[in-house]
């Protein structure tokens, strides 16, 4: 009984999913999930299909800063929480703020996913509605009351809904992906004429590899194909030691900023703790001291 109910759940997921892929999305400035240069370590950030996949409460602080050093350059912070609401069913909150320059961006994204579970293998489907607002902060000495400039200080809104795939095999292989931004319906009346946006996605996998009892290895790939942003993919190789406890890796990025990055972390009871570096090697890296992204996490509640 419980096999039949699972796949009925999964067939509206998918019914759902087919409705959506045929409306066509509406263009906006970006979509914020290319922000992340962890999003490989927690998942829940892009993917609400990792809505309480670890089956404990988890809440997320993440802080990035890219091109520091350089004044109006773009600073992240986002606010996340996800957890199981019962044997298969998970949710997700997700809070973010931006700010580059006068842009400033703000997003809140509620999701709940549904996990089947096997001996070998555990798969979330998650959806989520996305509410997201583009504005200007300030326009310097420019007359506010001029129209356009009005315009662009009360800013232009948007709900979306994206849909998610995350899944553990043999708790080694991790696969994943996100149909970002399905749907998307401009909510406010600046810019009613602009044009249609193709669909993006992201794609994710990565495998654990035990080299020895306390030390693993992790390769993983995440690829990103997104609105008005170039497709990437991060290439990813992670070091763990002692169960995990600490953490040390490198990322290297092919396409868009062309990125080599540097992690470490570390799990200290039920605090997680995660930083990492970037640099670049287009032009721009020589006016600025790379990037920095921070994550910290909190667990609480078992199994």
């Amino acid at each position: 009984m419980k096999t039949l109910y699972s796949i009925k759940i999964v067939c509206a997921l998918f019914a759902i999913m087919a409705c959506l892929v045929n409306a066509k999305a509406q263009s906006r400035y970006f979509d914020e999930r290319y922000i992340y240069t962890q999003a490989y370590v927690n998942p829940q950030l892009i993917n609400p299909g990792a809505f309480g996949s670890a089956m404990q409460h988890q809440i997320l602080v993440n802080y990035r800063n890219k091109w520091s050093g350089i004044e109006g350059a773009p600073k992240t912070i986002t606010l996340s929480y996800n957890g199981p609401v019962g044997n298969r069913l998970g949710v997700g909150v997700n809070v973010l703020s931006d700010k580059f320059g006068q842009l400033e961006t703000t997003k809140g994204a509620l999701g709940l996913s549904y996990t089947i579970k096997s001996e070998s293998n555990q798969v979330g489907f998650g959806l989520s509605a996305e509410y997201i607002k583009h504005a200007l902060s300030g326009f310097g000495n420019a007359d506010p009351l001029d129209p356009l400039i009005s315009a662009a200080l009360a800013g232009t809104e948007y709900f979306d809904a994206s849909f998610g795939i995350y899944g553990i095999y043999l708790d080694k292989l991790t696969y994943g992906i996100v149909l970002p931004s399905m749907v998307s319906s401009r909510i406010s009346d600046v810019d009613q004429d602009a044009p249609d946006r193709d669909l993006g996605f992201i794609l994710q996998v990565g495998y654990k590899l035990d080299v020895q009892s306390d030390i693993s290895l992790t390769p993983s790939m995440l690829m990103k194909k997104l609105a008005n942003v170039p497709t990437h993919i991060d290439l990813n190789l992670n070091f763990g030691f002692l169960d995990d406890k600490l953490i040390a890796g490198v990322t290297y990025t092919v396409g868009a900023d062309k990125r080599l990055g540097f992690l470490i972390g570390a799990k200290v009871e039920k605090l997680n703790f995660y930083y990492s570096y970037n640099t670049s090697s287009n032009l721009i890296q020589d006016y600025n001291n790379g990037s920095h992204e921070l994550t910290l996490g909190v667990n609480f509640g078992g199994k």
